[in-house]
């Protein structure tokens, strides 16, 4: 443990929420950022549908050549306001939930520890993690089809109890 500053390179996909980490580096450089674009490219190419923007910070870690890799792939690069994180809000979500539940937790060692670590946290957001804002689904898994029969609706038999003089509410399936 030596104190060493470690910067992670993921992206996330707004449809579906899924992560993808892209690495971890101690010094991001031209060229380890360039490959890391590439290595994205290449994922995303196969995917369907095919991913049109990326939105990314000002930072000066990006090099133009990044830029030109996801412009080559057909992918427009957009650059959020200086000062501005509720334009990528959903990117800032991610590393709050990451940084709380898994950083914050976890005492880190070293750059493999750390990729580790986030390599589970990616498998877990991505295929257990219930997320509310997409119907309680994960990532990687299909939404649920939805319930057409009336009948089956109107069945469900739901019982609510009020707990603490009806601040609270349990809710319980009779069978």
């Amino acid at each position: 443990m030596s104190g060493t500053r470690l910067y992670v390179l993921a992206v996330i996909e707004h449809a579906s929420r899924r992560i993808r980490l892209l690495g971890v580096t101690a010094h991001p450089t031209t060229p380890w950022v360039t490959q890391a674009a590439r290595n994205l490219a290449m994922d995303l190419e196969d995917q369907d549908p095919h991913a049109r923007f990326l939105i990314r910070d000002r930072d000066g870690k990006y090099p133009a050549l990044f830029d030109a890799v996801l412009a080559d792939a057909g992918i427009q690069v957009v650059l959020s306001g200086v000062r501005i994180p509720r334009m990528n809000a959903i990117t800032e979500r991610r590393i709050h939930n990451c940084r709380r539940e898994l950083l914050d937790r976890t005492l880190i060692w070293n750059q493999q520890h750390l990729l580790h670590a986030l390599c589970q946290y990616e498998h877990f957001y991505n295929n257990h993690r219930p997320h509310q804002g997409i119907a309680n689904n994960r990532p990687l898994q299909p939404l649920p089809s939805p319930t057409t029969d009336q009948a089956t609706a109107t069945r469900l038999d739901i019982h609510r109890r009020q707990r603490l003089g009806g601040i609270l509410n349990e809710y319980h399936h009779a069978v």
